[in-house]
C-alpha cells in the first residue's frame, strides 16, 4: 500500500515543498527495490529532523514540522518492515546462524539499513538528554523489534538469543563456581547447601531498577543457572541503610523514576532486555548452543525460583512475582502495580496476572493501582506464604529445600508450557515493544514525572526512588 510522506518545514523557512523523492511512495513487494526505496527515502527524513534545532529550543511550529517527519518516516518503517522483517533479520543474523544480542542486532540494522533504525549517533545524543528533551529515537527502536518480534521464525530465534547467557556472566562463571559467591556491584550471588541467592542490592534507590541493575539480575540469573553445584535459585532484596529502612531487607521499588526523569532508563537496556533476559530466564531457563529455537526448543539449564519478598513489591518487583515457583512474603509487606499512573505498560503484568488472578482482580490492580498486602486475602493469588519479618530466614530456606527435587524441573517446564507457551509470549513482546516505546515519549508521562514523582523528590528532600 503507499506510504504518503509529507516533508513539511525546514529551518529557516516555514514549509517545503513537496520533492519527487519524499512524496507518495508505493512499496512493490520486491524486497530489494523495496530496500533501496526505503533507506533513500528514511535517510532524506531523517536528515530533515537532524537539520532542526533540538527538541528543546525548537519553536512550535518547528515541533510541528518534525513530529510530520516522524510521522511520514514511521508510516514508511512500518510498511517495509510489515513486507520485509523476516528477511531483514535473516540477514543480519546470517541465515540465522549468529545470535545477537538486542543493542548489536540494532547496530547491525542501523549498519545495512540506513534510516530504518536510528544509528549510534543518534541514540547517543539522545541518552545524553532528559526524557522530555529527548527526540524519540527509541520509538523507531520499538517500530522494528515489533516487526521482528511478530515474525514468528524471526521473533522465536531472538528470543531464544536473549536466553543464552551472557557474556558477562560466562567471564564470571569460572570464579563462582570456585567460590559460590560472585559480587555484581548491584547484585549479587551466593550458594550455600546447593541454594543460590541472588540479591538486588541497589542501596540507594531502595532496590529500585535501572539499565545497570537489569545487567546485574541477568549477570547473576545466569550464574545460578549455569552452576552445577545448586539446584534451587532464591530472589530477594538486600539490607537497605536509608532511614526508614535501615537494616531492612526491600524486594524491590520498581523502575528508577528518578532516572527515567533524567533520561538514564532505555528502551532496549531496561524494558525489553528485562522482559527477554532475566525474567524470561526464571520462566524458561537458559537457551545453550546447539539448542533448537521455536517452540521445539526446550531449556537444558533451568531451576525452580523462590521469591522472598520483605517490605514491598512496587511495580517491577511485582511483576516478577508470577514468574516464580514460590513466593514467600513478610505478612508487613505490600503489593502495587503503579505503571499506568506513572503512564507506562507494567511489563508482562497485564499477561500473567490476568492468567494467574482473573481479568477483574488484575484490571484492579494494573487500572486502578489496587494496593495488596501480604494477608489479603487477594494477595493469595500472588504469596504462597507469608511469615513474620524476623522468621523469613527459616520460611526462605523451606520453600527452597522443598523445591530441591528431580521432579520438580519436568514439571515447571510443563506448567509453564501450558500457561505461557513461547509464541504466547513472543506475540505479547512484540505489542510491548510498540507500545512502550510510544508510553516513554508520551506527554502524559512526561508530566506524570514532573508532578508526581519529582515534585514529591523535592519535597521530601531527596526520595530515592
Amino acid at each position: 500500500m503507499p506510504s504518503t510522506l509529507i516533508a513539511g518545514a525546514v529551518p529557516g523557512t516555514t514549509s517545503r515543498p513537496h520533492t519527487p523523492d519524499v512524496a507518495d511512495t508505493t512499496l512493490t513487494g520486491d524486497f530489494a527495490a523495496d530496500r533501496d526505496t526505503a533507506t533513500g527515502l528514511l535517510r532524506t527524513l531523517t536528515a530533515r529532523i537532524t537539520e532542526l534545532p533540538t527538541r528543546r529550543e525548537r519553536t512550535e511550529q518547528q515541533q510541528r514540522t518534525a513530529d510530520t517527519l516522524h510521522r511520514g518516516a514511521r508510516t514508511l518503517r512500518r510498511d517495509f518492515l510489515a513486507r520485509h522483517a523476516e528477511q531483514v533479520y535473516t540477514e543480519l543474523t546470517d541465515g540465522h546462524t549468529r545470535h545477537p544480542r538486542l543493542d548489536r542486532l540494532a547496530e547491525l540494522a542501523a549498519d545495512r539499513y540506513p534510516g530504518l533504525v536510528p544509528g549510534r549517533d543518534l541514540l547517543a545524543a539522545d541518552a545524553r538528554l532528559a526524557q522530555r528533551d529527548k527526540e524519540g529515537w527509541e520509538i523507531d527502536l520499538g517500530i522494528f523489534f515489533h516487526a521482528v518480534l511478530d515474525s514468528p521464525r524471526a521473533g522465536s530465534h531472538l528470543l531464544c538469543t536473549m536466553l543464552r547467557p551472557t557474556p558477562d556472566a560466562l567471564a564470571a562463571l569460572p570464579e563462582y563456581r570456585r567460590t559460590g559467591r560472585a559480587d555484581l556491584k548491584l547484585a549479587t550471588v551466593t550458594r550455600r547447601d546447593g541454594i543460590a541467592h541472588l540479591e538486588l542490592c541497589n542501596d540507594a534507590y531502595l532496590n529500585a531498577e535501572d539499565d545497570a541493575a537489569v545487567a546485574a539480575l541477568e549477570t547473576g540469573t545466569d550464574l545460578v543457572l549455569l552452576d552445577e553445584a545448586s539446584r534451587v535459585g532464591v530472589l530477594r532484596g538486600a539490607p537497605m541503610s536509608h532511614s526508614a529502612y535501615r537494616g531492612r531487607r526491600v524486594f524491590s521499588a520498581g523502575i528508577n523514576l528518578t532516572h527515567l526523569y533524567h533520561g538514564e532508563i532505555s528502551l532496549l537496556g531496561f524494558f525489553l532486555r528485562r522482559e527477554i533476559g532475566y525474567i524470561a530466564k526464571f520462566t524458561r531457563g537458559l537457551c545453550l548452543d546447539g539448542e533448537a529455537g521455536g517452540e521445539r526448543w526446550w531449556p537444558q539449564a533451568d531451576k525452580p525460583w523462590v521469591g522472598a519478598v520483605d517490605s514491598f513489591a512496587i511495580g517491577g518487583g511485582m511483576q516478577i512475582l508470577p514468574t516464580l515457583d514460590r513466593v514467600v512474603a513478610a505478612d508487613d509487606s505490600w503489593f502495587s502495580l503503579p505503571a499506568m499512573e506513572e503512564g507506562l505498560v507494567p511489563g508482562v503484568a497485564n499477561l500473567r496476572l490476568t492468567a494467574l488472578t482473573g481479568s477483574r482482580p488484575a484490571r484492579r490492580i494494573v487500572l486502578w493501582g489496587h494496593r495488596l498486602r501480604a494477608g489479603d486475602p487477594d494477595a493469595a493469588l500472588l504469596v504462597d506464604e507469608t511469615a513474620p519479618a524476623d522468621a523469613m530466614d527459616a520460611a526462605v530456606e523451606r520453600a527452597a529445600q522443598h523445591l530441591d527435587n528431580p521432579a520438580v524441573a519436568a514439571n515447571r517446564r510443563m506448567m509453564t508450557l501450558g500457561e505461557e507457551p513461547l509464541d504466547l509470549f513472543r506475540r505479547y513482546m512484540a505489542a510491548y515493544a510498540l507500545e512502550q516505546s510510544y508510553r516513554l515519549y508520551s506527554p502524559d508521562l512526561m508530566a506524570n514525572l514532573e508532578r508526581t514523582w519529582i515534585s514529591r523528590r523535592a519535597r521530601s528532600g531527596g526520595g530515592r526512588r
